[in-house]
């Protein structure tokens, strides 16, 4: 499994980094097998990002953060808050992405601040941003306050945002090149869909994750 980091945070140490590394290490540890962990750090790529917007062409090393985001089977996004929303760095670098690059993609939505009060910046912009993307966004997103670090609270919202997307980044994996789908026969192609079993109409309900395992194929 290939998890991917992405942290918008600015400074060095950086909060929204420690966070990242947090939810980062817990989802590790929660899904089986081997992980592939990659960590974006979006202040290192600024200039590229800013010459990708002039030019149309990614650099080098924002290309392979681009190759790294698109592969992952599940993405951790972690932002400072400024003005009250995501950086204007964060929302950059999701604006160079192809806009079906997260498609059908858990992902983790985590944020920083100095005030408990931005803590509604996950739901009024984090989520409807990777919504709008058509990622799938794990139900708990979690803020941490200056107050938050070492009191009770944080360590459970974040072991309870990784098992959830743990949980789903084997659901969704794409599905493997080394694997590919047989076409369809001829004769099998030209046959009518059939009535499912019991329905009149037809109708044929399809699980949402298998809706979703479609999407990312």
């Amino acid at each position: 499994m290939k998890l991917v980091v992405v942290s918008a945070g600015l400074s060095v140490p950086s909060s929204t980094r420690l966070l990242a590394d947090r939810l980062a290490a817990a989802t590790a540890g929660r899904v089986s097998g081997a992980v592939d962990l990659r960590v974006v750090e979006l202040r290192d790529l600024a200039v590229e990002i800013a010459h990708n917007f002039t030019n149309g062409f990614p650099g080098r090393a924002l290309s392979a953060a681009i190759d790294d985001v698109t592969s992952a089977d599940g993405l951790i996004v972690v932002t400072p808050v400024f003005s009250a929303s995501y950086s204007g760095l964060f929302k950059s670098f999701f604006d160079v992405l192809d806009k079906d690059a997260l498609v059908g993609k858990p992902v983790l939505i985590g944020a920083t601040g100095g005030t408990g009060r931005h803590s509604l910046v996950l739901e009024h912009a984090l989520r409807p941003l990777f919504a709008y993307l058509r990622a799938v966004v794990v139900p708990t997103g979690v803020y941490a306050a200056s107050e938050d670090w070492g009191v009770e609270g944080l360590a459970e919202r974040i072991d309870r945002a990784a098992g959830e997307l743990a949980a789903l980044m084997p659901a969704l994996a794409a599905p493997s090149a080394s694997a590919p789908v047989a076409p369809a026969r001829a004769e099998e192609a030209a046959v009518p869909a059939q009535p499912s079993p019991g329905r009149a109409d037809g109708f044929h309900v399809v699980p949402f994750a298998e809706q979703l395992a479609a999407l990312r194929a």
